[in-house]
């Protein structure tokens, strides 16, 4: 590949990635981490609230479901984008590649069933029994504290550096 004189230069591969861009990196995640906990967390929260409030706690479940939403995007991002945790982690440690894989096999499943919670919500669908539908929602819950669990396992095991379970 010829370089133009004036042109920036393309981004360090994770193989040659510095200790400092690994850093930077991991407080990026480290971030990103926290608001998923506090999305999953107010998920959880409105889930807590009383079925019987009908309407109310159908709107509060579904503004904490589109937020996380959202914020499952950016870590999925963050995750599996070009210079993402995973690409970096199979570079850093090529023995945890299975594992990331499964990690981002859950991403697609996860978001999935995100969207199709969600989808119900904002469009009116109807919840046949919403006792059923909680307790769905408080499994997806459960599932997404366990992603982010292995998650951090993952990022330990690679880097010996600990993302922080209560941050």
């Amino acid at each position: 590949m010829k370089v133009q004189p004036n042109a920036p230069s393309p981004p360090l591969a994770p193989a040659v990635e510095t200790a400092a861009d690994l850093a930077v990196h991991l407080e990026r995640v480290r971030l990103h981490r926290s608001e998923l906990r506090e999305s999953v967390a107010a998920v959880d929260l409105a889930l807590e609230a009383p079925i019987a409030r009908g309407g109310m706690w159908r709107e509060r479940v579904r503004a904490a479901l589109a937020e996380l939403g959202h914020d499952f995007e950016d870590h999925i991002t963050l995750t599996e984008g070009p210079g993402g945790l995973y690409e970096r982690l199979r570079h850093a440690a090529p023995r945890l590649s299975v594992p990331v894989d499964r990690l981002a096999a859950e991403h697609r499943e996860l978001r999935e069933v995100i969207h199709g919670y969600l989808t119900v919500l904002e469009h009116g669908g109807t919840i046949g029994d919403l006792p059923v539908f909680r307790e769905e929602l408080t499994v997806l819950v459960g599932r997404l504290v366990r992603h982010r669990q292995r998650g951090g396992d993952l990022v330990y095991e690679a880097y010996d550096v600990d993302l922080g379970g209560s941050d």
